[in-house]
């Protein structure tokens, strides 16, 4: 089971940036897609942005295109998650979560239940 592991959360004004860090415990990590959800206070987790295997494909939710990015860096086992422009409505804990059920799959899925390994999650605070 790989664990992943994020970084980066914290407490930033609206128009800031923030750069959220997850680290895959094992070289598997490279086989799978990756993606990042979000818990925003009281409600459900949802969709962020997602990466294929190689780090090719990326698809994002409509709230946060071409405001976020979402990169892989299979020799680091890492996924980052390049944030710009915050704005209050992006508070969330975030996570981090590997598909593993399918290896070199070509397109990255955007479902929770797609999914089945989580991080801990990062806490990001955006203040107005």
């Amino acid at each position: 089971q790989v664990q992943l592991v994020e970084s980066g959360g914290g407490l930033v004004q609206a128009g800031d940036s923030l750069r959220l860090s997850c680290t895959a415990s094992e070289r598997t990590f490279s086989r799978f897609a990756m993606g990042w959800f979000r818990q925003p206070p009281a409600k459900e987790r949802e969709f962020v942005a997602a990466v294929s295997w190689s780090g090719g494909r990326t698809i994002y939710a409509d709230s946060v295109k071409g405001r976020f990015t979402i990169s892989k860096d299979n020799t680091e086992n890492t996924v980052l998650l390049q944030m710009i422009s915050l704005k209050p409505e992006d508070t969330a804990v975030y996570y981090c979560a590997a598909d593993l059920s399918r290896s070199f799959r070509p397109y990255p899925p955007i479902g929770t239940t797609d999914y089945n390994s989580w991080g801990h999650g990062t806490q990001v605070t955006v203040s107005s």
